[in-house]
């Protein structure tokens, strides 16, 4: 499966101009996302939430050991992190392209 940037290549290589979401118009929405961390005292669960502009919830991501015993947590910070910009990247996707659709269809 092509990463984003190779889809985006593989859009434009092929003239593909209709109206969309392009990589750089969700680049560009990232840039205002900003990531909350929490972790529940005791527990070896870190959760990563992202919101828009620091007040619309995109999405939670979560990391966790078994063992207390290796809970690390930067690495938590880290892996939730990562999960959290994966699905807010998809939501930014999904939100914007149901934007789109209803200029589009005059909804």
């Amino acid at each position: 499966m092509p990463n984003d940037q190779e889809l985006e290549d593989q859009i434009e290589a092929k003239g593909l101009n209709a109206p969309r979401i392009s990589l750089a118009h969700v680049q560009k929405m990232k840039e205002r996302v900003e990531y909350l961390f929490e972790r529940c005292p005791g527990k070896t669960t870190t959760f990563c939430h992202a919101y828009l502009d620091g007040s619309f919830y995109l999405a939670t991501g979560t990391s966790a050991c078994v063992s207390p015993a290796n809970f690390d947590s930067q690495l938590g910070i880290d892996a939730a992190r990562t999960k959290a910009e994966s699905l807010a990247t998809d939501k930014l996707y999904e939100l914007e392209g149901y934007r789109l659709w209803s200029e589009l269809n005059h909804v």
